[in-house]
Protein backbone atom coordinates (compact mmCIF):
# COMPACT_ATOMS: atom_id res chain seq x y z
CA UNK A 1 0.00 0.00 0.00
CA UNK A 2 1.17 3.39 -1.10
CA UNK A 3 2.04 5.77 1.83
CA UNK A 4 -0.26 9.21 2.16
CA UNK A 5 1.26 12.01 0.10
CA UNK A 6 3.31 14.55 2.41
CA UNK A 7 3.10 17.86 1.16
CA UNK A 8 4.89 21.23 3.04
CA UNK A 9 1.77 23.50 3.01
CA UNK A 10 -0.91 23.06 5.96
CA UNK A 11 -3.71 23.81 2.79
CA UNK A 12 -4.01 24.67 -0.78
CA UNK A 13 -4.43 28.05 0.18
CA UNK A 14 -1.00 28.86 1.50
CA UNK A 15 -0.17 27.30 -2.11
CA UNK A 16 -2.26 29.87 -3.98
CA UNK A 17 -0.74 32.81 -1.55
CA UNK A 18 2.84 31.61 -2.49
CA UNK A 19 1.95 31.61 -6.14
CA UNK A 20 0.59 34.77 -6.26
CA UNK A 21 3.05 36.48 -4.35
CA UNK A 22 5.77 35.23 -6.70
CA UNK A 23 3.44 36.15 -10.12
CA UNK A 24 1.27 38.79 -9.53
CA UNK A 25 3.95 41.29 -9.97
CA UNK A 26 7.21 40.68 -11.63
CA UNK A 27 8.95 43.64 -10.06
CA UNK A 28 7.55 43.48 -6.51
CA UNK A 29 10.53 42.48 -4.63
CA UNK A 30 8.41 42.98 -1.39
CA UNK A 31 6.66 40.30 -2.49
CA UNK A 32 9.71 37.49 -3.56
CA UNK A 33 10.87 38.16 -0.38
CA UNK A 34 7.95 36.70 1.22
CA UNK A 35 7.79 34.17 -0.76
CA UNK A 36 11.35 33.06 -0.29
CA UNK A 37 10.90 33.62 3.12
CA UNK A 38 7.78 30.76 2.96
CA UNK A 39 9.67 28.45 0.71
CA UNK A 40 12.87 28.60 3.38
CA UNK A 41 10.63 27.80 6.52
CA UNK A 42 8.89 24.95 4.84
CA UNK A 43 12.28 23.76 3.53
CA UNK A 44 13.49 23.86 7.12
CA UNK A 45 10.84 21.63 8.72
CA UNK A 46 9.90 19.18 5.60
CA UNK A 47 11.13 18.03 2.28
CA UNK A 48 10.21 20.23 -1.09
CA UNK A 49 9.48 18.80 -4.26
CA UNK A 50 11.81 19.51 -7.01
CA UNK A 51 9.66 22.12 -8.22
CA UNK A 52 9.54 24.48 -4.51
CA UNK A 53 13.17 23.73 -4.46
CA UNK A 54 13.93 25.29 -7.75
CA UNK A 55 11.63 27.84 -7.53
CA UNK A 56 13.92 29.07 -4.18
CA UNK A 57 16.77 28.66 -6.07
CA UNK A 58 15.86 30.94 -8.79
CA UNK A 59 14.13 33.52 -6.67
CA UNK A 60 16.92 33.46 -4.75
CA UNK A 61 19.18 34.49 -7.68
CA UNK A 62 16.78 37.13 -8.85
CA UNK A 63 16.87 38.75 -5.41
CA UNK A 64 20.51 38.73 -5.51
CA UNK A 65 20.74 40.57 -8.88
CA UNK A 66 18.13 43.33 -8.57
CA UNK A 67 20.48 43.83 -5.00
CA UNK A 68 23.74 43.81 -6.82
CA UNK A 69 23.57 45.39 -9.74
CA UNK A 70 27.46 46.23 -10.04
CA UNK A 71 28.93 45.10 -12.97
CA UNK A 72 31.83 43.70 -10.74
CA UNK A 73 29.22 41.24 -9.28
CA UNK A 74 28.20 40.17 -13.07
CA UNK A 75 30.37 37.08 -12.92
CA UNK A 76 28.68 35.61 -9.47
CA UNK A 77 25.30 36.13 -10.31
CA UNK A 78 25.73 34.28 -13.84
CA UNK A 79 27.37 31.15 -11.73
CA UNK A 80 24.46 31.46 -9.10
CA UNK A 81 21.94 31.13 -12.90
CA UNK A 82 23.56 28.70 -14.41
CA UNK A 83 23.50 26.64 -10.56
CA UNK A 84 19.69 26.88 -10.08
CA UNK A 85 19.10 26.31 -14.29
CA UNK A 86 21.04 23.11 -14.12
CA UNK A 87 19.68 22.02 -10.98
CA UNK A 88 15.94 22.70 -12.40
CA UNK A 89 16.88 20.82 -15.31
CA UNK A 90 18.94 18.01 -13.85
CA UNK A 91 16.17 17.13 -11.66
CA UNK A 92 13.26 16.73 -13.87
CA UNK A 93 15.17 14.57 -16.14
CA UNK A 94 17.12 12.05 -13.96
CA UNK A 95 14.33 10.77 -12.05
CA UNK A 96 12.86 9.74 -15.64
CA UNK A 97 16.26 8.04 -16.55
CA UNK A 98 14.71 4.77 -16.49
CA UNK A 99 15.63 1.64 -17.69
CA UNK A 100 18.97 -0.26 -18.23
CA UNK A 101 19.42 1.74 -21.34
CA UNK A 102 20.00 5.51 -21.12
CA UNK A 103 18.28 7.95 -22.78
CA UNK A 104 19.68 11.91 -24.43
CA UNK A 105 18.29 14.70 -22.28
CA UNK A 106 16.95 16.26 -25.05
CA UNK A 107 14.19 13.61 -25.54
CA UNK A 108 12.95 13.16 -21.74
CA UNK A 109 13.03 17.38 -21.84
CA UNK A 110 10.91 17.02 -25.35
CA UNK A 111 8.47 14.92 -23.45
CA UNK A 112 8.19 16.66 -20.28
CA UNK A 113 7.58 19.49 -22.62
CA UNK A 114 10.62 21.74 -20.92
CA UNK A 115 12.09 24.37 -23.74
CA UNK A 116 14.59 22.69 -25.85
CA UNK A 117 17.06 26.09 -25.55
CA UNK A 118 17.26 25.23 -21.97
CA UNK A 119 18.68 22.21 -22.42
CA UNK A 120 20.95 23.66 -24.20
CA UNK A 121 21.80 26.83 -22.36
CA UNK A 122 22.32 23.60 -19.08
CA UNK A 123 24.72 21.94 -21.45
CA UNK A 124 26.79 25.15 -21.78
CA UNK A 125 26.78 26.24 -18.72
CA UNK A 126 28.12 22.46 -17.48
CA UNK A 127 30.75 21.85 -20.35
CA UNK A 128 30.98 25.15 -22.05
CA UNK A 129 31.52 28.76 -21.33
CA UNK A 130 29.04 30.66 -18.83
CA UNK A 131 26.30 32.69 -21.02
CA UNK A 132 25.64 35.98 -21.28
CA UNK A 133 23.89 37.02 -18.06
CA UNK A 134 20.89 38.57 -20.44
CA UNK A 135 20.77 34.67 -21.85
CA UNK A 136 20.32 33.89 -17.57
CA UNK A 137 18.00 36.51 -16.98
CA UNK A 138 15.83 35.20 -19.73
CA UNK A 139 16.29 31.52 -19.12
CA UNK A 140 15.35 32.34 -15.16
CA UNK A 141 12.09 34.19 -16.62
CA UNK A 142 11.21 30.98 -19.01
CA UNK A 143 11.70 28.63 -15.84
CA UNK A 144 9.48 30.21 -13.75
CA UNK A 145 6.61 30.35 -16.04
CA UNK A 146 7.03 26.74 -17.11
CA UNK A 147 7.05 26.03 -12.98
CA UNK A 148 3.67 28.05 -12.81
CA UNK A 149 1.85 26.27 -15.81
CA UNK A 150 3.14 22.78 -15.04
CA UNK A 151 3.54 22.60 -11.30
CA UNK A 152 1.99 25.75 -9.48
CA UNK A 153 -1.28 26.07 -11.48
CA UNK A 154 -2.25 21.81 -11.56
CA UNK A 155 -1.39 21.01 -8.43
CA UNK A 156 -4.21 23.97 -7.30
CA UNK A 157 -6.24 23.39 -10.13
CA UNK A 158 -5.85 19.71 -11.45
CA UNK A 159 -7.95 21.13 -14.19
CA UNK A 160 -5.57 23.31 -15.76
CA UNK A 161 -3.47 21.11 -16.06
CA UNK A 162 -1.81 21.09 -19.66
CA UNK A 163 -1.30 18.48 -22.24
CA UNK A 164 2.35 19.52 -23.38
CA UNK A 165 3.71 15.58 -23.65
CA UNK A 166 4.80 14.35 -27.07
CA UNK A 167 2.80 10.92 -28.24
CA UNK A 168 4.54 7.84 -27.73
CA UNK A 169 6.00 6.59 -31.08
CA UNK A 170 4.75 3.31 -32.45
CA UNK A 171 6.00 0.01 -31.01
CA UNK A 172 4.63 -2.44 -33.82
CA UNK A 173 7.46 -1.25 -36.56
CA UNK A 174 10.36 -1.85 -33.87
CA UNK A 175 8.93 -5.39 -32.71
CA UNK A 176 7.99 -6.01 -37.07
CA UNK A 177 11.92 -5.42 -37.47
CA UNK A 178 13.26 -8.05 -34.35
CA UNK A 179 10.14 -10.37 -35.81
CA UNK A 180 12.11 -10.07 -39.36
CA UNK A 181 15.56 -10.49 -38.26
CA UNK A 182 14.91 -13.61 -35.93
CA UNK A 183 13.52 -15.06 -38.90
CA UNK A 184 16.57 -14.75 -41.02
CA UNK A 185 18.79 -16.14 -38.21
CA UNK A 186 16.31 -19.42 -37.33
CA UNK A 187 16.16 -20.08 -41.01
CA UNK A 188 19.89 -19.83 -41.02
CA UNK A 189 22.01 -20.48 -37.83
CA UNK A 190 25.16 -19.48 -39.64
CA UNK A 191 23.78 -16.07 -40.03
CA UNK A 192 23.16 -15.49 -35.82
CA UNK A 193 26.60 -14.10 -35.41
CA UNK A 194 26.26 -11.86 -38.17
CA UNK A 195 22.82 -10.46 -37.06
CA UNK A 196 23.45 -10.59 -33.12
CA UNK A 197 24.15 -6.56 -33.05
CA UNK A 198 21.65 -5.99 -34.68
CA UNK A 199 18.99 -7.96 -32.74
CA UNK A 200 20.48 -6.53 -29.50
CA UNK A 201 20.36 -2.81 -30.65
CA UNK A 202 16.47 -3.58 -31.20
CA UNK A 203 16.38 -5.24 -27.93
CA UNK A 204 17.59 -1.53 -26.15
CA UNK A 205 15.24 0.03 -28.33
CA UNK A 206 12.00 -1.57 -27.20
CA UNK A 207 14.18 -0.92 -23.89
CA UNK A 208 14.22 2.52 -24.47
CA UNK A 209 10.22 2.71 -25.82
CA UNK A 210 9.71 1.22 -22.67
CA UNK A 211 11.30 4.28 -20.44
CA UNK A 212 9.51 6.30 -22.49
CA UNK A 213 6.37 4.42 -21.68
CA UNK A 214 6.87 5.27 -18.10
CA UNK A 215 7.88 8.65 -18.65
CA UNK A 216 3.91 9.46 -20.14
CA UNK A 217 2.48 7.68 -17.63
CA UNK A 218 4.22 10.44 -15.20
CA UNK A 219 2.74 13.17 -17.64
CA UNK A 220 -0.38 11.10 -17.66
CA UNK A 221 -0.95 11.86 -13.59
CA UNK A 222 0.80 14.87 -13.85
CA UNK A 223 3.58 13.87 -11.18
CA UNK A 224 6.51 14.29 -13.50
CA UNK A 225 8.95 12.95 -10.90
CA UNK A 226 8.28 15.71 -8.35
CA UNK A 227 7.80 13.41 -5.62
CA UNK A 228 11.24 11.87 -5.51
CA UNK A 229 10.57 9.90 -2.58
CA UNK A 230 7.29 8.06 -4.11
CA UNK A 231 9.20 5.79 -5.99
CA UNK A 232 11.65 4.61 -2.79
CA UNK A 233 8.42 4.45 -1.05
CA UNK A 234 7.14 1.58 -3.64
CA UNK A 235 10.22 -0.21 -3.91
CA UNK A 236 10.27 -0.43 -0.05
CA UNK A 237 6.74 -1.96 -0.13
CA UNK A 238 7.86 -4.82 -2.59
CA UNK A 239 5.09 -3.31 -5.19
CA UNK A 240 5.50 -2.96 -8.80
CA UNK A 241 5.69 1.21 -9.67
CA UNK A 242 2.68 2.08 -11.10
CA UNK A 243 4.01 3.55 -14.16
CA UNK A 244 6.27 0.73 -15.33
CA UNK A 245 2.91 -1.61 -15.11
CA UNK A 246 1.23 1.32 -17.42
CA UNK A 247 4.45 0.66 -19.78
CA UNK A 248 4.59 -3.43 -19.84
CA UNK A 249 0.57 -3.47 -20.24
CA UNK A 250 0.85 -1.09 -23.18
CA UNK A 251 4.18 -3.62 -24.41
CA UNK A 252 2.11 -6.70 -23.74
CA UNK A 253 -0.70 -4.91 -25.70
CA UNK A 254 1.70 -4.52 -28.47
CA UNK A 255 2.91 -8.04 -28.42
CA UNK A 256 -0.56 -9.78 -28.68
CA UNK A 257 -1.60 -8.10 -31.87
CA UNK A 258 -1.98 -10.48 -34.04
CA UNK A 259 1.48 -11.01 -36.10
CA UNK A 260 3.18 -10.79 -33.00
CA UNK A 261 3.41 -13.53 -30.47
CA UNK A 262 0.00 -14.84 -32.26
CA UNK A 263 1.06 -15.47 -36.50
CA UNK A 264 -0.94 -13.73 -38.60
CA UNK A 265 -1.28 -16.74 -40.97
CA UNK A 266 -3.68 -19.32 -39.51
CA UNK A 267 -1.68 -21.53 -41.22
CA UNK A 268 1.10 -21.20 -38.97
CA UNK A 269 -0.90 -21.47 -36.01
CA UNK A 270 0.02 -25.37 -35.61
CA UNK A 271 -0.34 -26.42 -32.01
CA UNK A 272 1.89 -29.12 -30.69
CA UNK A 273 -0.56 -32.48 -30.09
CA UNK A 274 1.46 -33.35 -27.05
CA UNK A 275 1.67 -30.31 -24.75
CA UNK A 276 -0.26 -27.24 -24.29
CA UNK A 277 2.43 -24.95 -26.10
CA UNK A 278 2.40 -22.08 -28.73
CA UNK A 279 3.08 -23.24 -32.14
CA UNK A 280 7.17 -23.92 -32.62
CA UNK A 281 8.05 -21.56 -34.99
CA UNK A 282 6.74 -18.34 -32.32
CA UNK A 283 8.50 -20.12 -29.54
CA UNK A 284 11.30 -19.55 -31.31
CA UNK A 285 11.01 -16.11 -32.65
CA UNK A 286 9.72 -14.45 -29.41
CA UNK A 287 11.37 -16.68 -26.64
CA UNK A 288 14.46 -14.80 -26.60
CA UNK A 289 12.77 -11.34 -26.57
CA UNK A 290 10.31 -12.15 -23.69
CA UNK A 291 12.81 -13.67 -21.64
CA UNK A 292 15.31 -10.71 -22.19
CA UNK A 293 12.57 -8.45 -20.84
CA UNK A 294 12.12 -10.70 -17.88
CA UNK A 295 15.65 -9.97 -16.79
CA UNK A 296 14.98 -6.64 -17.01
CA UNK A 297 11.54 -6.90 -15.42
CA UNK A 298 10.67 -9.10 -13.01
CA UNK A 299 6.83 -8.87 -13.27
CA UNK A 300 7.02 -9.20 -17.24
CA UNK A 301 5.52 -12.52 -17.14
CA UNK A 302 3.17 -11.90 -14.63
CA UNK A 303 1.47 -8.87 -16.44
CA UNK A 304 1.80 -10.70 -19.93
CA UNK A 305 -0.12 -13.34 -18.25
CA UNK A 306 -2.45 -11.08 -17.09
CA UNK A 307 -3.00 -9.45 -20.28
CA UNK A 308 -3.97 -12.68 -21.67
CA UNK A 309 -6.85 -13.11 -19.56
CA UNK A 310 -8.32 -10.29 -19.47
CA UNK A 311 -8.26 -10.64 -23.54
CA UNK A 312 -9.92 -14.32 -22.75
CA UNK A 313 -12.21 -13.54 -20.82
CA UNK A 314 -13.16 -10.36 -22.69
CA UNK A 315 -14.06 -12.30 -25.73
CA UNK A 316 -15.71 -15.12 -23.39
CA UNK A 317 -18.44 -12.82 -22.89
CA UNK A 318 -18.23 -10.88 -26.20
CA UNK A 319 -19.18 -14.07 -28.03
CA UNK A 320 -21.88 -14.92 -25.50
CA UNK A 321 -23.45 -11.37 -25.83
CA UNK A 322 -22.91 -10.44 -29.18
CA UNK A 323 -23.74 -13.43 -31.74
CA UNK A 324 -23.33 -11.03 -34.64
CA UNK A 325 -19.24 -11.05 -34.06
CA UNK A 326 -16.72 -13.25 -35.65
CA UNK A 327 -14.90 -15.00 -33.48
CA UNK A 328 -11.16 -16.33 -33.98
CA UNK A 329 -10.86 -19.55 -31.98
CA UNK A 330 -7.23 -20.18 -33.03
CA UNK A 331 -6.13 -16.72 -32.00
CA UNK A 332 -7.45 -17.52 -28.36
CA UNK A 333 -5.94 -20.83 -28.33
CA UNK A 334 -2.59 -19.39 -29.35
CA UNK A 335 -3.21 -16.53 -26.45
CA UNK A 336 -4.10 -19.62 -23.43
CA UNK A 337 -0.64 -21.41 -24.45
CA UNK A 338 1.05 -18.50 -24.63
CA UNK A 339 -0.60 -17.66 -20.65
CA UNK A 340 0.75 -20.91 -20.02
CA UNK A 341 4.03 -20.83 -21.26
CA UNK A 342 4.53 -17.22 -19.43
CA UNK A 343 3.20 -18.57 -16.17
CA UNK A 344 5.50 -21.97 -16.13
CA UNK A 345 8.34 -19.88 -17.31
CA UNK A 346 7.88 -17.32 -14.34
CA UNK A 347 7.65 -20.12 -12.15
CA UNK A 348 10.97 -21.32 -13.40
CA UNK A 349 12.71 -17.81 -13.06
CA UNK A 350 11.19 -16.66 -9.94
CA UNK A 351 10.59 -19.88 -7.77
CA UNK A 352 11.40 -18.80 -4.67
CA UNK A 353 8.56 -16.33 -4.16
CA UNK A 354 5.45 -16.32 -2.39
CA UNK A 355 3.16 -15.17 -4.92
CA UNK A 356 1.62 -18.43 -6.76
CA UNK A 357 0.61 -17.23 -10.59
CA UNK A 358 -0.80 -20.45 -11.24
CA UNK A 359 -2.75 -20.34 -8.43
CA UNK A 360 -3.97 -16.89 -9.14
CA UNK A 361 -4.73 -17.43 -12.53
CA UNK A 362 -6.91 -20.20 -12.21
CA UNK A 363 -8.82 -18.99 -9.32
CA UNK A 364 -9.81 -15.67 -11.75
CA UNK A 365 -10.75 -18.00 -14.41
CA UNK A 366 -12.89 -20.18 -12.51
CA UNK A 367 -14.45 -17.20 -10.89
CA UNK A 368 -15.42 -15.85 -14.17
CA UNK A 369 -16.22 -19.03 -16.16
CA UNK A 370 -18.19 -20.42 -13.20
CA UNK A 371 -20.23 -17.45 -13.24
CA UNK A 372 -20.65 -17.92 -17.18
CA UNK A 373 -20.99 -21.43 -17.53
CA UNK A 374 -23.90 -20.72 -15.44
CA UNK A 375 -27.29 -19.71 -17.65
CA UNK A 376 -29.16 -18.48 -14.71
CA UNK A 377 -26.74 -16.02 -14.73
CA UNK A 378 -27.66 -14.44 -17.76
CA UNK A 379 -30.31 -13.64 -20.02
CA UNK A 380 -32.09 -16.48 -21.49
CA UNK A 381 -32.95 -15.29 -24.49
CA UNK A 382 -29.42 -14.56 -25.37
CA UNK A 383 -27.44 -17.75 -23.91
CA UNK A 384 -30.08 -19.82 -26.59
CA UNK A 385 -28.84 -17.63 -29.24
CA UNK A 386 -25.19 -18.36 -28.22
CA UNK A 387 -26.06 -21.87 -27.77
CA UNK A 388 -27.23 -22.31 -31.48
CA UNK A 389 -24.46 -19.88 -33.19
CA UNK A 390 -22.30 -22.45 -31.56
CA UNK A 391 -23.80 -25.77 -33.33
CA UNK A 392 -24.49 -23.45 -36.40
CA UNK A 393 -20.35 -22.96 -36.58
CA UNK A 394 -19.42 -26.20 -35.05
CA UNK A 395 -17.49 -24.63 -32.31
CA UNK A 396 -18.03 -27.32 -30.00
CA UNK A 397 -14.61 -27.68 -29.01
CA UNK A 398 -14.23 -26.16 -25.20
CA UNK A 399 -13.14 -22.38 -25.21
CA UNK A 400 -9.54 -21.40 -24.99
CA UNK A 401 -10.05 -19.84 -21.27
CA UNK A 402 -11.36 -23.50 -20.29
CA UNK A 403 -8.81 -25.01 -21.99
CA UNK A 404 -6.07 -22.61 -20.42
CA UNK A 405 -8.05 -23.80 -17.07
CA UNK A 406 -7.86 -27.42 -17.56
CA UNK A 407 -4.03 -27.38 -18.71
CA UNK A 408 -3.17 -25.18 -15.41
CA UNK A 409 -4.98 -27.60 -13.37
CA UNK A 410 -3.30 -30.27 -14.55
CA UNK A 411 -0.96 -32.15 -12.68
CA UNK A 412 -1.70 -29.96 -9.75
CA UNK A 413 -4.34 -32.17 -7.40
CA UNK A 414 -5.20 -29.61 -5.22
CA UNK A 415 -6.49 -27.65 -8.63
CA UNK A 416 -8.02 -30.50 -10.13
CA UNK A 417 -10.18 -31.35 -7.47
CA UNK A 418 -11.71 -27.55 -7.24
CA UNK A 419 -12.07 -27.59 -10.86
CA UNK A 420 -14.07 -31.61 -10.94
CA UNK A 421 -15.82 -29.45 -8.56
CA UNK A 422 -16.76 -26.65 -10.19
CA UNK A 423 -17.93 -28.76 -13.25
CA UNK A 424 -20.22 -30.51 -11.14
CA UNK A 425 -22.22 -27.62 -10.10
CA UNK A 426 -22.27 -25.89 -13.65
CA UNK A 427 -24.20 -29.54 -15.24
CA UNK A 428 -26.61 -30.08 -12.40
CA UNK A 429 -27.84 -26.26 -12.42
CA UNK A 430 -31.55 -26.08 -13.01
CA UNK A 431 -33.22 -25.37 -15.25
CA UNK A 432 -35.48 -21.97 -15.04
CA UNK A 433 -37.79 -23.10 -18.15
CA UNK A 434 -41.44 -23.68 -17.22
CA UNK A 435 -44.30 -25.28 -19.08
CA UNK A 436 -47.91 -26.19 -18.28
CA UNK A 437 -46.79 -29.55 -16.93
CA UNK A 438 -44.87 -28.39 -14.52
CA UNK A 439 -47.37 -25.79 -12.93
CA UNK A 440 -49.85 -28.59 -13.01
CA UNK A 441 -47.66 -30.69 -10.93
CA UNK A 442 -47.18 -28.05 -8.45
CA UNK A 443 -51.11 -27.23 -8.68
CA UNK A 444 -51.50 -30.94 -7.48
CA UNK A 445 -48.90 -30.93 -4.76
CA UNK A 446 -50.47 -27.86 -3.45
CA UNK A 447 -53.86 -29.51 -3.05
CA UNK A 448 -52.63 -32.42 -2.01
CA UNK A 449 -50.75 -30.62 1.17
CA UNK A 450 -54.09 -28.55 1.85
CA UNK A 451 -56.19 -31.12 1.96
CA UNK A 452 -54.24 -32.89 4.47
CA UNK A 453 -54.40 -29.60 6.76
CA UNK A 454 -57.84 -29.58 6.54
CA UNK A 455 -58.47 -32.95 7.21
CA UNK A 456 -56.35 -32.36 10.53
CA UNK A 457 -58.71 -29.56 11.58
CA UNK A 458 -62.06 -30.38 10.36
CA UNK A 459 -63.50 -27.43 12.35
CA UNK A 460 -61.86 -25.02 10.16
CA UNK A 461 -63.50 -24.14 6.99
CA UNK A 462 -61.54 -24.66 3.80
CA UNK A 463 -60.96 -21.70 1.18
CA UNK A 464 -62.66 -21.36 -1.80
CA UNK A 465 -59.62 -22.19 -4.32
CA UNK A 466 -61.38 -21.05 -7.38
CA UNK A 467 -60.07 -18.77 -9.91
CA UNK A 468 -62.58 -16.24 -8.88
CA UNK A 469 -63.07 -15.93 -5.02
CA UNK A 470 -61.51 -13.24 -3.19
CA UNK A 471 -59.14 -15.85 -1.19
CA UNK A 472 -57.81 -17.67 -3.61
CA UNK A 473 -55.86 -14.27 -4.35
CA UNK A 474 -54.85 -13.96 -1.14
CA UNK A 475 -53.48 -17.39 -0.67
CA UNK A 476 -51.69 -17.64 -4.33
CA UNK A 477 -50.08 -14.19 -3.07
CA UNK A 478 -48.52 -15.05 -0.14
CA UNK A 479 -48.14 -18.99 0.25
CA UNK A 480 -48.15 -20.47 3.49
CA UNK A 481 -50.56 -17.99 5.03
CA UNK A 482 -54.12 -18.14 5.76
CA UNK A 483 -57.46 -15.99 6.52
CA UNK A 484 -59.04 -16.10 9.81
CA UNK A 485 -62.54 -16.73 9.88
CA UNK A 486 -64.78 -15.52 12.50
CA UNK A 487 -64.99 -18.78 14.65
CA UNK A 488 -61.07 -18.23 15.35
CA UNK A 489 -60.06 -16.63 18.63
CA UNK A 490 -57.87 -13.93 16.70
CA UNK A 491 -59.10 -10.45 17.21
CA UNK A 492 -57.60 -7.18 16.08
CA UNK A 493 -55.13 -5.05 18.00
CA UNK A 494 -52.41 -2.22 17.98
CA UNK A 495 -48.70 -3.92 17.49
CA UNK A 496 -47.09 -4.90 21.21
CA UNK A 497 -50.71 -5.63 22.73
CA UNK A 498 -51.39 -9.40 23.89
CA UNK A 499 -54.36 -10.22 23.85
CA UNK A 500 -55.96 -13.15 25.65
CA UNK A 501 -58.63 -15.27 23.36
CA UNK A 502 -59.74 -16.13 27.41
CA UNK A 503 -59.75 -13.93 29.75
CA UNK A 504 -59.27 -14.63 33.78
CA UNK A 505 -62.86 -14.15 35.40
Amino acid sequence: MRLPRRVPWASLSELEQLCSWIYTDENDVDAKVLAVNRLSAWRATTYLPHALESTLSILAVILQDNVQAAPSSHLSIRQSYSTAIIRLVNGLVDPLQLGAYARSIASIANQLGLPPWLVELRHAATHEDLPSIDLLREAARESMVWLLHNYFLPTINPSTAPDSSAPLRPLEPILKQYKNLRKITTRDASLLTQYKPAVLSIMKDIERWIAEARVAANMATRELGWEANASEAILDSGEIDPKERWALERLCDALLQKGGLVPLSKKKRDFPADNFSPPKLSKLLWTPLLQHLQSLHSDFFVILAGRILSILLAENDQTETRTESQPDPSYDMCLARWALWAIEAWEADDSQSEFDLRKDSTMTLMQSLGHAMNPSHRDRKSYVQFKSYILLHKLDSPSSATALLEALCSGVPQLETTLSTLKILSNNTPSSDWNQEDIAIMDQRLNTLLSSDFASNPSEPRPDLTAGSADSTTNEAIPGWRLLHESSCWRPCPIGVHHDPKPSA
